[in-house]
Formats: structure tokens, C-alpha cells, sequence
């Protein structure tokens, strides 16, 4: 004889099922699009939100990769490429221009429970550098590839390159144009003239994290000048229980090793996530004359964005599903 379940018995059952069944491991993710000197002065409310609305869509095609299990690696590499094609951000499109009037652009993309990393620098015609970052790390024995040798590699990968009109804007050329006057006069650099990166870090359902950061590198830089967003440890870094992305002026975080400073006291120290990002951004980069900040995260997705300017471009989705951007030190 069948056995007949009613459909309300059934229902119930399946609740019971539910309820007995484990909770979705946690994810999260944080970006950010540059620190520096940001002032609402120049930033309009129609600006601000087409701002806000670009950090919203690069967490949303972050979150979105970790939400259908993806891992932490397949998240940053979206959310960062989403930052590249706006022209709001100093990276891929609206990246700045050199002294020679282009634009070089630096990657590099990190998994922590592997190590593996891939970074590229000074390239000119690649329409996504963290893509290229990750060919390099997934497709070649190497971990940092620059100019013309890291194009002929990505374009054997069958990468987009863009024509240079495609990374101009009016904005980054009138910031050379203005860079190049102080340089005239002889006057100083402005502090915004070092700042400008985007960046991601994230955590998925399987406990692993990564992180990724991309540029266009400083205003008027000379010499195949390299900051700090493409050499791991210093702009980038990713392992176990701890992964960084860096904003600032690169000297010093190349000097300080600052990304993985902040994951090595977590890793060594057992600091909290917050404080060790903290005592890092907040003290030791000012105290060598440096200015920037960082998105961090570690294996439980304790998120910590700390920065040390008037502003950081920067947005977040928590554990808990709360989500959040930020421009001004006073957004929060």
C-alpha cells in the first residue's frame, strides 16, 4: 500500500528539515576606490552619487560571485574590473597620465590559503590590468611581469586591450595639466597628486580569502615610476587567515611592506584584525610621512578600512548582509 503524506505534513516536515540544517558559511566583501585628499567642495551631489552608484556596482558583482558559492579569487577580480571601466577611478578607464602624457597602469591579484599572486606594472593598453594579473599568476611561472613583456604575455592570453582615447578623460588630463604648472613654478606636488587606487578583499563559503588592487599609479610620475598597488606585500597581500588592499601614497607603503605588515601581526601577533590595520595606517605610514589607507578582512569576515586623509572612496557588504559606501570620514 502507498503511504500518503498530506500536504500540510509535508510541509512541516520540510520545515523541520530546514531548521535542523547547517547556516550558509559566512561571506563579505570590501573596495575601495582611492584615499586622498577629497573635499566636498569638488564633488557635487550629481558626481557623489554617480560615485556611489559605481561602488554599489562593483560590490554587487563582488557579493554576487561569493553569494553563488564563487571563490573569494572570482570575486575581487569582478569587483575590481567594475572599477576599471569606470572613468571615476584612478585605474583603467580615468586612470592618470604620466609626464609624457599617457597612462601606465599597475595590477596584481593575491589568493591567501594558496599564495599564489600574479602582478603586472606599467602597462599601457590593457583594457583590465587585474585581469592580466591573474593570467599571469594562473598561467605563467611567474609572479610580476611589467611593460611591453607583460602585453605580448597577456595578449597570448587573448586579453582586451583599448585604444588610448579609451582611458582618457577631461579631468585626468587637466590634472596633468596642473601638475605640470607647480612642476613649472616649482612648487610642490599636491597630496592628491599620490592617491588613487581601487581595490578589493573578500571572504567565501569556503573560508578562503583574497585580494586584488589596480591603478593608474601618481599624476605626472616619471621614469616607469611603480607605486605600491602591484608588488605583493606592500599593496597587496593575501594569506589564510588575512587579506589587504591598499590606498596611498606607495613610496611609504613600499618602505613599510604595509599589507602584509597588517596580516603578519594578525598571523604572528594574533592582533584583532581592526587593531592591527589601525596601528598601521593610523600610526606607522604618518609617522614615516605617508598618507593612504586600506580595506582588510580576515578568515572570519572581520572587515577593518581604516585611512589616515579626508576621504576614501569605499563600500562594503558585512556577514550580517549590511552593506554600506563611503566617501568622507564623516559618511559613516
Amino acid at each position: 500500500m502507498r503511504t500518503f503524506v498530506a500536504p500540510l505534513l509535508l510541509l512541516a516536515m520540510t520545515d523541520v528539515g530546514a531548521a535542523d540544517s547547517p547556516a550558509p558559511a559566512p561571506i563579505a566583501i570590501a573596495i575601495h576606490g582611492g584615499a586622498g585628499t577629497l573635499s566636498r567642495e569638488r564633488i557635487d551631489a550629481a558626481l557623489e552619487a554617480e560615485i556611489r552608484a559605481a561602488l554599489d556596482a562593483a560590490l554587487d558583482a563582488g557579493h554576487g560571485v561569493l553569494a553563488r558559492g564563487g571563490p573569494a579569487l572570482d570575486a575581487v577580480e569582478a569587483a575590481v574590473r567594475v572599477l576599471e571601466d569606470s572613468p571615476h577611478f584612478n585605474a583603467g578607464k580615468g586612470a592618470v597620465f604620466t609626464a609624457e602624457g599617457r597612462n601606465e597602469l599597475d595590477a596584481a591579484i593575491m589568493e591567501g590559503h594558496t599564495r599564489r599572486a600574479g602582478s603586472i606594472a606599467g602597462v599601457r593598453a590593457l583594457r583590465n590590468p587585474v585581469s592580466a594579473a591573474r593570467a599571469v599568476m594562473e598561467r605563467s611561472r611567474h609572479v610580476m611581469l611589467v611593460g611591453e613583456g607583460a602585453e605580448a604575455f597577456a595578449r597570448e592570453q587573448g586579453l582586451a586591450f583599448a585604444e588610448p582615447d579609451y582611458f582618457r578623460t577631461e579631468q585626468r588630463w587637466q590634472q596633468l595639466l596642473e601638475a605640470r604648472q607647480r612642476e613649472a613654478e616649482a612648487k610642490a606636488p599636491r597630496a592628491s597628486s599620490y592617491f588613487g587606487t581601487v581595490g578589493a578583499v573578500a571572504l567565501d563559503r569556503q573560508g578562503h580569502v583574497a585580494a586584488a588592487t589596480s591603478t593608474g599609479g601618481m599624476t605626472n610620475k616619471r621614469w616607469g615610476r611603480v607605486g605600491d598597488a602591484p608588488i605583493i606585500g606592500a599593496g597587496t597581500w593575501a594569506d589564510a587567515q588575512c587579506a589587504v588592499s591598499a590606498t596611498g601614497w606607495g613610496e611609504f607603503f613600499i618602505r613599510l611592506a604595509v599589507a602584509h605588515d597588517i596580516c603578519a601581526r594578525v598571523a604572528y601577533a594574533g592582533t584583532p584584525l581592526a587593531a592591527a590595520a589601525d596601528d598601521v595606517v593610523l600610526r606607522r605610514v604618518p609617522d614615516l610621512g605617508g598618507d593612504g589607507g586600506v580595506i582588510a578582512i580576515d578568515a572570519r569576515g572581520n572587515l577593518a578600512l581604516p585611512f589616515n586623509t579626508s576621504g576614501m572612496y569605499r563600500g562594503w557588504i558585512a556577514v550580517d548582509g549590511t552593506r554600506g559606501t563611503a566617501i568622507f570620514r564623516a559618511d559613516e
